[in-house]
């Protein structure tokens, strides 16, 4: 059994926002009891598997290690047993890619796959360095000051995900809140109700409402994109069909909304860390600024770095072993990202921001047959934005604290005040 001390501190939205208490939480846990039962108050058991190979191991054998069969996201008992009275038994507020199992997940990711692929994405890089440029530009009129995180980095790849949806840019704003609302919901300046600590019913029912709101929204745009469809992500949503029937309705409204939040949430997140660690680093900025062909390298950097999502739960089908370790049916595991991605075993200096870091094998984006669909998207959303604004950005520095948000599942940084030279 994990000490209780520790236990708690990974499932506390605060010790995230804090990032060097669950880093020191996973180091010693790596070091000591890599694979190991926690019991945090309120909540049920879990394996957490804190080791990158054991990650992959879990993440390779689908079949094995469920999503769906229980929460995909670590959840206090008293909240899962609220969700599963709401939802007739399921313990998911949403069904999307995340919550699926096959064959469904199959069936459904391959719905809209093609859109995610390099080849399909290529037709868009053009309008997309418009959208950096203009975004590049807008920093620049600011003068020489800006909090990067919710001036820039929130809003560019929010634009992208939004026009690649079909979501007119008048709304975008609503789409923002409403993401940060749902995967800020342990966070007072983020959460609906603007609270320091809900109670289960207060949390459970904001966020049955930020996603009643999103179901409102985008249960017109299926109506819409039904009667007219356009060349869209909602078209296809709205008219795809799964052996030959319609999508169900939570599994459509779900697809949306994983589209609409994950589709910038975390690119944001990566974006935002990254140019954090350049103004905490400068001799990398210099490095980054002397050499852009390791663009490509400070970003996959930069993604280890944040690993903006923290965990998914899995839960095992049958008896199983892993690290030496019996796990029994039922089981509940915790894959904790963050830690594979700073693992000695695989890191060379965890700790230590290096844009030039190869290879960097992080499991930020997942493995398997759940890898992250928006990773190819993502990753050309940072590279444009990043051959747009380095040849422009003469300096950077801190101006200020940066801050994360209080989140256990999805999170990085909520402001990033910087001061800046640009030309």
């Amino acid at each position: 059994m994990i000490p209780q001390d520790i236990a708690d501190t990974i499932v506390d939205p605060k010790a995230y926002a804090e990032q060097k208490r669950v880093d020191e939480a996973f180091k010693t846990l790596r070091r000591e009891m890599p694979l190991a039962v926690a019991q945090p108050k309120d909540f049920d058991p879990f394996w957490v598997v804190t080791k990158h190979a054991d990650i992959l191991e879990v993440e390779r054998q689908n079949d094995l290690f469920h999503n769906g069969d229980r929460p995909t996201v670590v959840t206090p008992i008293k909240a899962e047993k609220r969700v599963r009275e709401l939802m007739g038994g399921s313990p998911h507020l949403v069904r999307s890619l995340v919550q699926m199992d096959n064959p469904d997940h199959f069936n459904y990711r391959k719905l809209t796959q093609s859109w995610f692929m390099p080849q399909n994405l290529r037709k868009l890089e053009a309008r997309i360095r418009e959208i950096a440029k203009s975004f590049v530009d807008r920093m620049a009129a600011k003068g020489d000051r800006c909090d990067f995180a919710r001036d820039v980095a929130f809003l560019y790849p929010l634009h992208v995900i939004m026009e690649v949806i079909g979501v007119p840019e008048v709304d975008e704003p609503l789409m923002l809140k409403l993401t940060q609302e749902l995967f800020g919901s342990a966070d007072p300046d983020l959460n609906r109700n603007a609270a320091e600590m809900q109670d289960v019913d207060a949390a459970i029912a904001s966020l049955q409402a930020v996603v009643g709101d999103f179901i409102t929204y985008f249960n017109a745009m299926t109506e819409s994109r039904r009667a007219q469809p356009r060349d869209d992500l909602a078209s296809v949503i709205a008219n795809g069909k799964i052996n030959g029937e319609p999508l169900g309705y939570l599994e459509a409204m779900s697809y949306y909304i994983i589209a609409a939040t994950a589709g910038h949430d975390t690119t944001s997140n990566t974006t935002a860390g990254g140019l954090w660690a350049l103004a905490e680093n400068p001799d990398q900025f210099r490095k980054l600024k002397a050499d852009p062909s390791l663009i490509p390298s400070y970003l996959e950097e930069s993604i280890r770095w944040v690993t903006p999502v923290k965990h998914f739960m899995r839960s095992a089908t049958a008896d199983a072993t892993l690290a030496g370790q019996k796990i029994a049916k039922g089981d509940w595991m915790m894959l904790s990202y963050p830690s594979g991605n700073r693992d000695e075993d695989v890191f060379v200096d965890p700790f230590t921001f290096d844009v030039a870091r190869s290879p960097n094998k992080h499991v930020a984006f997942g493995y398997g047959a759940h890898v992250c669909l928006g990773q190819h998207l993502g990753r050309m959303e940072m590279r444009v934005l990043w051959e747009e604004l380095l040849p422009r950005l003469e300096e950077v520095a801190l101006d200020g604290t940066p801050t994360r948000t209080q989140a256990n599942f999805v999170c990085g940084p909520k402001s990033v005040p910087i001061r800046f030279k640009m030309h």
